[in-house]
C-alpha cells in the first residue's frame, strides 16, 4: 500500500524551477516576435516602397536602422545564452542519466561476470578515505601505466591465440610481459576520458577513437624515426593513414575507450583502493622504476639488433655485451612481429 502511494505521488523535483522557465521561453519568444512584427515589419515595408531623394538615407530612416539593429544585437545575445543554457542543460541531463546507469549496472548481479564498481562510488571512497591515488593524480596515472602495460600484452596474446591457434610474443619490453604502447594509451585514455567518466558511452568512444589513433599513429612514425623499425603495418587494411592506423582499428579504440572508463577503470581504481597509503607511494615507484629501466634496456637492445641487420659490427664493450646478452634469436622471440624494412 505504501509502495503504490509513493508511486501515485508526484513530488516536486530539483529540477521544477528549471522546468517552468524553459515552458515559458516559447510563450516569451511568440510574444517578442509579435511586438518586432508591430513596431518594426511595417514600418520596413513602408521605407522600402519610397523612393530614395538621394545617395543619403533620411535621418528617419537612419533612427529606423539604428532600432532595428539594436534589436538584433539584443536577439543575437539571447540567442547565444539560449545555445548555452541548451548545452548545459544536455551535459546535465546526460551526467545524471549515466551515473543512474552506472549506478544500475553496478547492482545488477550476473552470475557470469563480477559487475564494475559505478565510477561515482569509486570517487566517493576516494575522498572519504583520502587516498594516495585519489582521482587523477601522479601515482594514479603510474599505476595505470604499469597495469596497461601488462593487461594489454596479456589481451593481445589471448587474441593472436584465439585468432591465429598460436602463441606468439606480443611484448614490446625485453623483460616480462610489458608494453609501454599499452601503459601509454591506458594513460591516454584515462587523462582524456576521465572527465567524462560520469557521462554517457558517445563521450566515451570520440575519446577512445581520437586518443588512440594518434597515439599509434605517434608511436608508429616515433619507432620508425628513431630505431628504423616498424611492429605493425596496416598498408594493406582498407582506409589506413600511411600504413600506420586504420579505420577498423580506431574504432576499436572507440570501443576500448567506452569499456576502459565504463569498466576497467573502475574496476583498477577499486582494487587501487585496496593498496594502503603508507605501502602506495613506494610500490608506485617502483614500478614505475623498473618499466623505465626495461624500456632503456629494450631500445639499446633493439638498435643492437637493427644495427647487426644492416652488418655493423661492435665496436666497443658495451656494444659487445649487447650483442652477447641479447642475440637474435632473443630478440626474435621477444619482438616476434618487429621488423627493418629490409
Amino acid at each position: 500500500m505504501k509502495n503504490s502511494q509513493l508511486k501515485r505521488q508526484a513530488p516536486e523535483t530539483v529540477s521544477t524551477e528549471l522546468e517552468q522557465v524553459c515552458a515559458a521561453v516559447p510563450q516569451v519568444l511568440a510574444r517578442t516576435s509579435a511586438k518586432l512584427e508591430e513596431r518594426y515589419y511595417i514600418r520596413l515595408a513602408k521605407e522600402a516602397m519610397v523612393e530614395p531623394e538621394g545617395k543619403e538615407a533620411s535621418p528617419e530612416v537612419k533612427v529606423l536602422e539604428g532600432e532595428v539593429q539594436d534589436e538584433l544585437a539584443a536577439l543575437r545575445h539571447s540567442a547565444r545564452h539560449l545555445v548555452q543554457a541548451y548545452q548545459a542543460l544536455v551535459t546535465t541531463e546526460d551526467e545524471l542519466n549515466a551515473r543512474l546507469r552506472d549506478m544500475r549496472s553496478s547492482r545488477d548481479k550476473k552470475w557470469y561476470a563480477l559487475n564494475p564498481p559505478a565510477n561515482a562510488a569509486i570517487d566517493l571512497a576516494e575522498a572519504t578515505r583520502s587516498h594516495f591515488a585519489q582521482g587523477l593524480n601522479l601515482y594514479k596515472i603510474l599505476l595505470i601505466c604499469f597495469v596497461g602495460s601488462f593487461a594489454g600484452v596479456v589481451m593481445e596474446t589471448i587474441w593472436c591465440l584465439i585468432r591465429y591457434g598460436f602463441y606468439e610474443s606480443r611484448a614490446g619490453l625485453i623483460y616480462g610481459p610489458f608494453n609501454l604502447l599499452y601503459g601509454a594509451g591506458a594513460v591516454l585514455l584515462t587523462m582524456a576520458l576521465y572527465r567524462y567518466r560520469n557521462r554517457g558511452h558517445l563521450w566515451s568512444f570520440l575519446g577512445g577513437f581520437l586518443v588512440g589513433s594518434a597515439l599509434e599513429y605517434v608511436c608508429s612514425w616515433g619507432q620508425e624515426a628513431l630505431l628504423g623499425s616498424r611492429s605493425w603495418d596496416y598498408s594493406a587494411m582498407p582506409l589506413n593513414l600511411n600504413g600506420r592506423i586504420c579505420l577498423m582499428y580506431s574504432f576499436f579504440w572507440g570501443l576500448l575507450g567506452v569499456i576502459w572508463i565504463k569498466d576497467l577503470y573502475p574496476r583498477m581504481a577499486k582494487w587501487i583502493l585496496k593498496i594502503p597509503n603508507r605501502v602506495g607511494k613506494p610500490l608506485a615507484w617502483a614500478l614505475t622504476i623498473f618499466l623505465a629501466v626495461n624500456a632503456a634496456v629494450s631500445c639499446a637492445a633493439v638498435w643492437r639488433w637493427a644495427e647487426r641487420v644492416e652488418g655493423r659490427p661492435a665496436v666497443n664493450s658495451f656494444q659487445t655485451f649487447i650483442d652477447q646478452r641479447f642475440t637474435d634469436q632473443r630478440m626474435e622471440r621477444v619482438f616476434a612481429n618487429m621488423n627493418f624494412g629490409q
